[in-house]
């Protein structure tokens, strides 16, 4: 079947009607890749959710094609958006197609140069503030709220009926709900959506229900401590956030699904990231490997002793959205003379 994106495919599932321009860049329907040197390490079936595969490089374009296409319904002529990066980089380019405006406001320093790149040949009006994401939302709900300007953000409920299409994907590619889905957790939308979707498709007596892992930074990780996290810091700049927005949703999620939400040190991520890239042959971007982290961090304490099943890993965004990461914490080439003999030496020839 042609693939017209996730609001063709699941509009039946979605708040959308016939007066709904659909502004789609044919986003959804991401590979779904079973994960053998995991698998054999935890022992479950283990499956990576390539959300990196969309058309921006990350998951918020599932929720951005809804909160758009909901905006030009109201004939809306500018939206707004605080972000870390991937939700500027969706917003400018679902922005740009619907022929909006479209203002971002972000942490000064401390956005990946691939997401920044991104909103800025979309023509947003990108301005960085001297402060952190917290206080950018912030900012967005108060311009928002006052002026005729469409909040993007994940409090925009139209994003979370974006993003809960992911979950129906996974079902429908298993045929069934996997046992536990493991997903990284920065302003708590995504495991707000993924759950609502598995939800809804239980409803319709469709697949059962998963356990939810959710995985925030270890020093970004204000649900996990019970607090706001006024400086917020990690390596994985996507999760970098001290208050999320989706903060009782996502506990909503945990306590329903029977789950958790735990934290990973950036140590562990980096760990994760690697591993993804090096055994699994995936690249994502340091946040996405939150989730994997997370598992391996699990099954080092035996939460998964004596469970059968299969565990799905959400990676929320390409590798290239950070490649300054590798590069300065990875690795960088050798360098050698343009000789056969260097070369061979080198390679160990």
């Amino acid at each position: 079947m042609k693939w017209e994106g996730l609001i063709a495919q699941y509009r039946d599932f979605l708040p959308v009607t016939d007066k709904t321009p659909v502004i789609t860049l044919r986003e959804g329907n991401t590979p779904f890749i079973h994960a053998p040197f995991l698998s054999q390490k935890i022992g479950l079936d283990v499956y990576l959710k390539h959300e990196g595969t969309n058309p921006t490089g990350s998951f918020k374009d599932r929720g951005m094609t809804m909160a758009i296409s909901k905006a030009a319904e109201k004939k809306a002529v500018a939206v707004m958006c605080a972000s870390t990066g991937n939700t500027s980089a969706s917003a400018a380019a679902y922005a740009a197609r619907a022929k909006m405006k479209c203002i971002v406001l972000i942490p000064d320093g401390n956005i990946a140069l691939g997401k920044l790149a991104q909103a800025m040949i979309h023509s947003a009006h990108v301005i960085a503030i001297r402060g952190n994401f917290d206080e950018a939302l912030t900012l967005v709900k108060d311009i928002t709220s006052k002026y005729p300007i469409e909040l993007v953000n994940s409090l925009n409920p139209f994003r979370i009926e974006g993003q809960k299409t992911a979950a129906f994907e996974i079902c429908d590619f298993l045929q069934h709900a996997p046992t536990f889905h493991a997903i990284p957790v920065g302003n708590a939308g995504n495991i707000t959506a993924y759950w609502k979707g598995y939800k809804e498709y239980h409803q319709i007596k469709k697949t059962g229900l998963p356990r939810m892992l959710g995985f925030q930074a270890a020093k970004s990780a204000p649900i996990v401590d019970g607090h706001i996290i006024d400086k917020p810091e990690t390596i994985a700049t996507a999760i970098r956030i001290g208050n999320p927005a989706s903060w009782k949703s996502a506990e909503a999620a945990r306590d329903e699904s029977q789950g958790l939400i735990d934290k990973v040190t950036d140590e562990e991520i980096l760990d994760a990231y690697k591993l993804l890239a090096q055994k699994e042959g995936v690249f994502v971007e340091p946040a996405s490997a939150a989730s994997v982290a997370g598992v391996l961090k699990l099954h080092n304490a035996n939460f998964f002793h004596g469970q059968k099943g299969s565990i799905v890993c959400t990676l929320t965004g390409h590798g290239l959205k950070d490649p300054n990461l590798v590069i300065n914490n990875i690795a960088q080439p050798v360098v050698v003379e343009p000789t056969l003999q260097s070369i061979l030496k080198e390679i160990g020839i």
